[in-house]
């Protein structure tokens, strides 16, 4: 039997809502990782948040019982630090608003971290970490006034945790852009850097994009022209995904990862009703219509049915988004966060 990871040479997984939240596995996903490992697929970790080393991130990995060594991470503290590589001469003094993982990325690339404005620095690059204080923030800001680039390692207004989602490094990244006028250049996903040091460090040829967040993951396979799967344990929900615009629309939609190991949901078209599994969805008279598995004593899995109605959805608003109001009457069927 034929399994969706079989179509792939490499999955580009994202970490935070997919392998992780915060310190702790998502429920089956190391065990789903493991047995993709144990395949002919490579498995690559790549994340935008930019706070810490590959080397510390593929410790946590390995300690959670996921496959990883510190080259199969890829950050968008890397992908940053290769923009400014290419920009300026080799030793350039860089300031850091951020953390180790930014730090030890530049110094990869032969540039030489600092944290204060004196310094002259040829470029500012900020990242999420939770020591990043006042002071630090005045020091880019000042330097980004005397003329130094500005880049930022993401734009992620929010980071899913276990307690719920906390500011990311887009809303950080406000500080020092409203204090000066200048809005950064953004390295991470969905913006075609941390794409691009992901192909340069995998080699792959027909990755998998994996994630949990439309607007980051999905829209940067997009851009990207490659496949992408959005599992359902991070940030988005049915209500998201319903309501997509064409760029946040994924290839494919699991429940988690072991969705890896089924085979890959065919979703097909029979007049005006779209299938999947079972269910049915339709849209008739501005609104989504679903019937099917969720019939009671008729078994039908729920993922199937978010499936079908998304087809349904997609097709009836082409380019636009649907209203909220036209999708909700069917959100009860739908699997829940």
């Amino acid at each position: 039997m034929t399994h969706l990871i079989d179509r792939y040479d490499t999955l580009l997984l994202d970490l935070d809502g997919v392998v992780y939240l915060g310190k702790n596995a998502v429920p089956g996903a190391p065990e789903a990782l493991r047995a993709a490992h144990s395949g002919s697929v490579r498995l690559a970790y790549v994340t935008n948040n930019a706070s810490r080393t590959p080397a510390a991130i593929a410790e946590h990995l390995t300690h959670l019982g996921v496959p990883a060594a510190p080259e199969d991470v890829v950050t968008s503290a890397q992908a940053a630090a290769r923009l400014i590589a290419e920009r300026v001469p080799a030793g350039s003094p860089v300031l850091v608003v951020g953390g180790t993982g930014l730090r030890g990325a530049l110094r990869a690339f032969g540039l030489r971290p600092v944290t204060t404005a004196l310094d002259a620095p040829v470029a500012v690059v900020q990242g999420i970490w939770d020591g990043i204080s006042y002071g630090l923030l005045a020091e880019g800001v000042l330097a980004v006034r005397q003329g130094a680039w500005f880049v930022a390692a993401n734009a992620d207004t929010t980071m899913p945790t276990q307690r719920g989602e906390l500011p990311g490094n887009g809303s950080m990244t406000r500080v020092i852009a409203t204090a000066t006028g200048v809005a950064p250049v953004v390295a991470g996903k969905p913006e075609p850097p941390l794409h691009r040091e992901s192909m340069i460090r995998t080699g792959a040829r027909s990755p998998l994009i994996v994630g949990d967040r439309l607007d980051t993951d999905i829209e940067g396979a997009t851009r990207a022209g490659v496949d992408s799967l959005l599992v359902l344990t991070g940030v988005c929900t049915p209500l998201d995904l319903l309501t997509a615009v064409p760029a946040h629309r994924p290839t494919h939609i699991a429940k988690d990862l072991s969705g890896l190991h089924a085979p890959a949901a065919e979703v097909r078209r029979s007049g005006e009703a779209w299938t999947c599994g079972g269910w049915s969805a339709t849209w008739t008279g501005g609104r989504l219509h679903l019937d099917g598995g969720g019939v009671p004593g008729v078994p039908g899995d729920p993922v199937d049915a978010l499936r079908a109605a998304c087809a349904a959805t997609w097709a009836a608003v082409g380019d636009a988004a649907a209203d909220e109001d036209a999708v909700k009457a069917v959100l009860h069927a739908l699997p829940q966060p």
